[in-house]
């Protein structure tokens, strides 16, 4: 069971965002395999429509994909976020949502979602219902690239850079996110993991997983 609710997670984001796009929005430049990763989602989608960088955060994902030609719009559950993301890229569109329950999406709305670490924010027992959301907002044979941390643990933090939060970081073994996009109706295309970057990232292993819906 993990402890904080969405509340706490939007609140703890919104409290560290300055210093998050500070340490964080460079970091694809030292991440190769995830630069592959979004290489691919970009070569996939193409022209077809817009590519969602879901839980986006500061914004690099988005910017990553937009330079690589992809229409992009970005997501996050934390105004403080959204308005790092803005102030680094005001080329881009950014909106407030929460991926449990996309409102103001409609259906088949996107062509692609590219999800980094943001499904790690799930409790398990609704992570299955988070996947069909998702697969809600992709057009038929849209693409969903998740990343996400390998294991069994939930990590809570109380402070985050010196500072107060309240956030939950649910790790994921392969296997078992492969069962969870099944039962949502998702179609595998491949799963892949590798080992932390050192003095890059938290030094856990990760897990890529490129899925369809079918149509």
């Amino acid at each position: 069971m993990t402890d904080s609710s969405p509340a706490d997670l939007r609140a703890s984001y919104d409290r560290i965002a300055d210093a998050y796009a500070r340490q964080i929005y460079d970091e694809l430049r030292h991440k190769p395999f995830d630069r592959q990763q979004l290489d691919q989602l970009a070569a996939i989608v193409g022209s077809r429509g817009l590519i969602c960088d879901l839980g986006c955060g500061p914004g690099q994902v988005a910017r990553y994909l937009a330079d690589r030609g992809a229409a992009v719009v970005g997501v996050d559950l934390s105004e403080g976020m959204l308005a790092q993301a803005r102030r680094l890229n005001p080329d881009l569109t950014f909106v407030q949502g929460d991926l449990r329950a996309l409102t103001d999406v409609p259906d088949s709305a996107w062509v692609g979602i590219a999800a980094f670490y943001s499904i790690i924010h799930i409790p398990r027992a609704q992570v299955v219902e988070a996947l069909r959301e998702l697969q809600r907002v992709l057009e038929p044979g849209g693409w969903l690239l998740l990343a996400f941390h390998i294991g069994d643990e939930v990590l809570h933090l109380s402070t985050w850079w010196e500072r107060p939060v309240s956030a939950d970081f649910v790790f994921f073994q392969a296997d078992e996110m492969t069962r969870y996009l099944e039962s949502a109706g998702f179609s595998l295309e491949y799963a892949l993991e590798r080992e932390p970057y050192p003095a890059v990232e938290h030094q856990s292993r990760r897990a890529y997983i490129l899925a369809r819906k079918p149509g």
